[in-house]
């Protein structure tokens, strides 16, 4: 969370996967609006309800059979337009593969944009709408990209995923830049 803060206001480019996502919505909750016990559910269960409890175990888990409760497999996300997601992916819509039972929760989504964090993706399926990718606008951030899914799942030597290709297009502009 303090490396996230650090690459969140120093503008160093950052690329958050899986538990990275859910650590940045983390980060932001406690240091951008002042949520100082904002947490995961999965790591502490004293948490005030739609308020600090930030990442939610996905409702339809069960927390008593963990065999073939997590989300697992390709699935769709639709990339919100002008967002840095879809500028590197140069589609709206992609499919990526999942492997939690953790997400963030719907209640704090308000919030979070207001202050900044945008969720520029995102997962419509039968459980309900998921947050799938989350950034800070490029006019404030060279590239805050985080995403809920697994990118180096679709990532090959001669063709790396868009995120990452963004995330090192990213850091080489910004060192040039410090140069």
């Amino acid at each position: 969370v303090e490396a996230i803060k650090y690459a969140r206001e120093s503008k160093t480019p950052f690329l958050g996967i899986c538990l990275g996502m859910q650590a940045s919505v983390v980060e932001y909750c406690r240091n951008k609006l002042g949520r100082t016990d904002a947490h995961s559910a999965e790591f502490r269960e004293d948490l005030a309800e739609d308020f600090n409890d930030v990442i939610i175990f996905m409702p339809e888990g069960d927390r008593e059979r963990y065999g073939g409760t997590m989300r697992l497999g390709l699935r769709e996300t639709i990339l919100q337009e002008g967002s840095i997601a879809r500028k590197q992916y140069g589609s709206e819509k992609v499919l990526e593969r999942h492997r939690h039972r953790y997400e963030v929760n719907p209640a704090v989504v308000t919030d979070l944009e207001a202050a900044g964090l945008k969720f520029v993706g995102r997962n419509t399926d039968s459980s309900g709408e998921r947050m799938e990718v989350v950034e800070i606008d490029a006019s404030k951030h060279p590239y805050f990209v985080a995403a809920q899914f697994h990118p180096e799942f679709t990532s090959r030597p001669e063709k790396p995923n868009p995120l990452f290709l963004g995330l090192l297009q990213a850091s080489k502009e910004t060192a040039s830049v410090e140069g």
